[in-house]
C-alpha cells in the first residue's frame, strides 16, 4: 500500500488546530521535532486520510490541514487497512510504526468548536517513529513487507576472528538456530574485535539505522581483560531483561560449573532486544535452546509486530 502525503502539520499543544508546515523532523523514540504529540509514548504522531475529510468539505466548511489536529494527511492510503505493529516508510528515510486506530475527535478542535459537533471522520490513526528523518509535503508514504518480519542480526566479538586468524563458528551457529526459532532471516551478520567502542557504535547503528529487531552477540563475556561485551550493551540499552540472562546462565550450570563466570547481559534499546551469548559454539546452541520457549514471546512483546505480520513467507 502506498500513499503522497498532502500536508504535515505541527502544534506546540496537543490535540486542536495544528499549522501546516513544508517538512517535519522526525525523531526515534521522540516523535515530530517541536510538536506536542511527542514524547515517549504510542501517540506520537496522528495521521488523517484526505478522503475521509472530503465528508466534511462537502458540508461547506472551510477547511485546512490540521484543523482536525493532524499531524499528517495523506492521499490514496486506506491508513485503517493497515494492522496495529505495523511499519510505514515515511519519506526517503523514516519508519513509522502504527500503534492505534481511530483518532478520536478533540472537543477544542476547531470543527467542534464552529459547529459543537464532533463530526471528524473516524478515520485516522496515531503512530510512532521507530527511524529519524524528514517528512516533506509530496513525499511517499507505504507499507513495506520486509520490516514486519522480524529483522535479526549477530554479532561475533573475537580479536582473532575479527583478524582472519580463526574461523568464526558462533556467530553462524547463532544464526542458525534463530532462524529455525524465529522462522525469519538474519539480516546482518559482523565480526568486531573485543573493543568497546566499536561494540557501541555497531549496536547503535543496528538498532537505531537498521531496525534490528533482535541483535545477538557471540564472545567477550567472560572475565578476561578483553572481554567488554556486557559493558558495551550496558551502555546502550535502555533497560535490562535480567530473566533471560539469568535462564542462560540457570542452563549452563547444569552442565558445568564455569556458567557462573558468565557476564552476559540481555536488554531493550527502544524496540530492539540484544542478548550475550558465549563464544563457544557448544554454549552458543545451549543458551539459545534456554531462550527458545521465550524468545517469540518477547520480541512480540518488544515491537509491537502482530504475529500475523511477523509469519509473513520470506520472498
Amino acid at each position: 500500500m502506498k500513499g503522497t502525503v498532502v500536508a504535515v502539520c505541527v502544534s506546540q499543544k496537543t490535540g486542536g488546530v495544528k499549522q501546516a508546515v513544508d517538512q517535519l523532523a522526525l525523531v526515534r523514540g521522540h516523535g515530530i521535532e517541536g510538536d506536542g504529540h511527542a514524547g515517549n509514548w504510542h501517540r506520537q504522531i496522528s495521521l488523517l486520510a484526505d478522503e475521509d475529510i472530503d465528508g466534511v468539505r462537502a458540508k461547506g466548511l472551510d477547511l485546512v490541514p490540521g484543523d482536525f489536529g493532524e499531524n499528517i494527511v495523506t492521499r490514496g492510503l486506506v491508513l485503517t487497512d493497515i494492522a496495529v505493529g505495523r511499519r510505514l516508510r515515511a519519506g526517503d528515510r523514516a519508519v513509522l510504526q502504527i500503534t492505534q486506530i481511530g483518532k478520536e475527535c478533540h472537543t477544542h478542535c476547531k470543527i467542534y468548536l464552529q459547529t459543537g459537533d464532533c463530526i471528524m471522520p473516524k478515520r485516522g490513526i496515531f503512530a510512532r517513529v521507530i527511524r529519524s528523518g524528514d517528512l516533506s509535503r509530496g513525499d511517499t508514504l507505504r507499507t513495506d513487507d520486509a520490516l514486519d518480519r522480524y529483522r535479526m542480526a549477530v554479532v561475533t566479538l573475537s580479536d582473532r576472528s575479527a583478524a582472519g586468524a580463526r574461523p568464526d563458528e558462533a556467530g553462524p551457529l547463532a544464526a542458525d538456530l534463530l532462524e529455525s526459532i524465529l522462522g525469519d532471516q538474519v539480516v546482518t551478520k559482523e565480526t568486531l574485535p573485543d573493543n568497546r567502542a566499536d561494540l557501541e557504535a555497531t549496536l547503535t547503528r543496528l538498532c537505531d539505522e537498521e531496525i534490528c529487531d533482535l541483535i545477538v552477540t557471540t564472545g567477550g563475556t567472560g572475565l578476561s581483560p578483553r572481554d567488554v561485551t556486557p559493558e558495551a550493551t550496558l551502555a546502550v540499552i535502555d533497560r535490562e531483561i535480567p530473566g533471560m540472562a539469568e535462564s542462560m546462565r540457570t542452563a549452563g550450570l547444569t552442565k558445568t560449573p564455569h556458567a557462573m563466570l558468565s557476564r552476559a547481559v540481555c536488554g531493550q534499546r527502544g524496540q530492539s532486544v540484544i542478548v550475550n551469548l558465549s563464544g563457544s559454539p557448544k554454549a552458543v546452541r545451549e543458551q539459545l535452546e534456554a531462550l527458545a520457549p521465550a524468545l517469540p514471546h518477547a520480541l512480540q512483546m518488544a515491537t509491537g509486530i502482530p504475529q500475523d505480520c511477523a509469519a509473513l513467507p520470506r520472498s
